[in-house]
């Protein structure tokens, strides 16, 4: 290549790389919408010529996260730090709501359980405490029952056995 061709394309390289600096400013300063697809038309070169240099492409991307100088009513300026409060207050705030909105659904489940038990006719339910203590009588009274019937069995294994030899010793004698 000859030092004219090199000298002509080094030229070629620098004119539209002041074109895409010159985009960016200009994005950022008007507030337009900023991407590489957006710049690359903006400046008249191909995308592939930002993703080729990267000390175009990454102030691209930078301004491209960067939040727009005014706010949509054209009022104040909006720093990141500003939308980022603005967001974790939003969060903070769901997270609020979301509790609130579980506890209003309990309490209206309960509402409605209560209502629904009233309106079937059915009397009130029996107090749970009484009916815990029931429980333990008569598991208690089932196990003393089991107990028993185990020593009603062995005895009548026993008599049975009893029962056997007493045959068996009428027969031999008879």
């Amino acid at each position: 290549m000859s030092p004219t061709m090199r000298d002509g394309r080094q030229a070629n390289s620098e004119r539209r790389r002041r074109r895409v600096a010159t985009a960016i400013k200009n994005a950022t300063r008007n507030g337009t919408p900023i991407s590489v697809s957006a710049i690359a038309r903006q400046a008249g070169v191909d995308r592939t010529f930002l993703y080729r240099h990267r000390d175009l492409f990454e102030p691209v991307h930078a301004a491209e996260r960067e939040p727009r100088a005014q706010d949509s009513a054209g009022g104040s300026p909006v720093s990141r730090a500003s939308l980022q409060a603005d967001l974790a207050n939003a969060q903070a705030r769901n997270t609020r709501l979301s509790a609130r909105i579980q506890q209003l659904e309990k309490r209206l489940s309960q509402a409605l359980g209560a209502q629904a038990w009233h309106e079937s006719g059915l009397k009130d339910p029996a107090d749970i405490d009484e009916l815990q203590r029931k429980i333990t009588r008569l598991e208690q009274h089932n196990v003393e029952l089991s107990s028993a019937l185990e020593e009603a069995r062995a005895d009548l294994d026993a008599a049975g056995a009893t029962d056997r030899d007493l045959t068996r010793a009428l027969n031999q004698r008879g």
